[in-house]
């Protein structure tokens, strides 16, 4: 097993998982009338679905650009 390969696929997962974050935050950004935490908070689900789907896509978008 080769460091290099580990290493690779390590910095692959870290700059998804900041690229989705940012991803999150700008979407937050551009719909200011949504409070998305506080609509989870009170459970509502089709916050949580769109939510689950933006993730989904943006981290389809992100594999197929990375790999």
């Amino acid at each position: 097993m080769q460091f290099s390969i580990i290493a690779v696929n390590i910095l692959y997962a870290v700059i998804g998982v900041v690229l989705m974050y940012v991803s999150y935050r700008l979407i937050d950004r551009l719909t200011p009338e949504v409070d998305f935490p506080a609509e989870l908070q009170r459970g509502n689900v089709a916050v949580a679905i769109f939510i689950a789907a933006i993730f989904v896509s943006i981290a389809l978008i992100i594999g197929k650009a990375l790999g």
